[in-house]
């Protein structure tokens, strides 16, 4: 079996290429891109090395652009630039009229109009009639009468009384501790004189 083929090889010794190895390769492949630059060619691989994020080339690239004001094109090598070849799947663009174009309700989901009357699709009107359901859920828990809003209002009632009760006791406490406060003083100051 050729060596770079098959399975996993399990017992097979592993090959690294030393980081010299890959200098050598990067410095090579720069000397061959300046090279090319010098003679005013671009490989594929530059190309793509420019839209891979390569600073230098795009900031000559756009360099050219500004200068000339057009784009470069790319001259076509072999049989391609003596041929014009065309996609047969390539279909050009229909223009739609302003009235047939979507409004601004339908592209937002809304609703379509069809012959004046609004039409729309189960989910949507699923979702408004829970929406509406919501709406005069809240209405009726804000105006007391649904079973929630009576539990609730019973239930403050009770904390209501509770709170009152608390602040009664507390009160009185206050006015007992103040008067006999009060008498404590009268009587040091009776034993005293």
């Amino acid at each position: 079996m050729p060596r770079g083929r098959g399975g996993g090889g399990r017992g097979r010794g592993r090959t690294f290429t030393s980081p010299e190895e890959l200098e050598e390769q990067r410095k090579k492949e720069l000397r061959q891109k300046e090279w090319r630059a010098k003679r005013g060619e671009e490989s594929e691989s530059d190309e793509e090395g420019s839209a891979d994020g390569s600073d230098e080339s795009s900031e000559e690239s756009s360099e050219e652009e500004e200068e000339e004001g057009v784009p470069k094109e790319e001259k076509r090598k072999g049989v391609s630039g003596l041929i014009e070849v065309e996609n047969p799947n390539y279909v050009a663009p229909k223009f739609k009229k302003v009235s047939a174009l979507d409004t601004p309700g339908e592209a937002a989901g809304e609703a379509r109009v069809e012959g004046g009357a609004v039409q729309l699709s189960r989910r949507e009107r699923e979702e408004l009639q829970k929406q509406r359901a919501k709406a005069h859920y809240q209405k009726l828990h804000l105006e007391g009468k649904t079973e929630e809003a009576r539990a609730d209002l019973a239930r403050l009632a009770i904390i209501r009384k509770q709170r009152e009760e608390a602040a009664k006791k507390k009160e009185e406490e206050r006015k007992d501790n103040q008067f006999s406060t009060a008498k404590e003083a009268a009587e040091k100051a009776s034993k005293a004189s």
